[in-house]
């Protein structure tokens, strides 16, 4: 991954509600299919992936609530993991 060499994918775009461009998705589809990839390079250390999934909403670029919250509980870990390493 790219991001682990401090640059940017061509197809990553910040995730809107998350604070800017510190969570960053991917989207690829495939087959008919549309997945997703969410990471974040907030952090020095690590590129932390908070979540992949199947797209599956017939709303558009709506992400599920289920997997919004899993991706806000998980990015509260890897900064709380951060922290005590420091």
């Amino acid at each position: 991954m790219v991001a682990q060499l401090g640059e940017k994918a061509a197809n990553a775009k910040p995730l809107k509600g998350f604070g800017g461009s510190g969570v960053l998705e991917v989207i690829e589809d495939h087959r008919g299919d549309t997945y997703r990839a969410v990471y974040t390079v907030r952090f020095a250390s690590a590129v932390y992936v908070l979540h992949c999934f199947q797209k599956k909403s017939p709303r558009g670029g709506q992400i599920p609530r289920l997997n919004r919250e899993l991706m806000e509980t998980r990015l509260r870990d890897a900064a709380r993991i951060e922290k005590e390493g420091a």
